[in-house]
């Protein structure tokens, strides 16, 4: 099967607010636990920072093919 464009967009736009609601809640404390609540916190700036420039880029906005 090849994916096209249009469908890598739509797979993405399923997925990415998926992907960072179940891997960031998991990540922190793990992270928190071994090195520290300043890495915790660093790490919850830079993943959702990361993640909503993605949400972003890859919105289905109306009118916008």
């Amino acid at each position: 099967m090849v994916l096209n464009r249009r469908t890598l967009t739509k797979l993405l736009v399923l997925t990415l607010p998926l992907a960072g609601t179940i891997s960031l809640p998991l990540a922190v404390p793990l992270l928190m636990k071994s090195a520290g609540i300043g890495a915790g916190v660093g790490l919850v700036l830079a993943v959702s920072c990361l993640w909503f420039a993605a949400m972003l880029r890859f919105a289905e906005m109306p009118g916008h093919d």
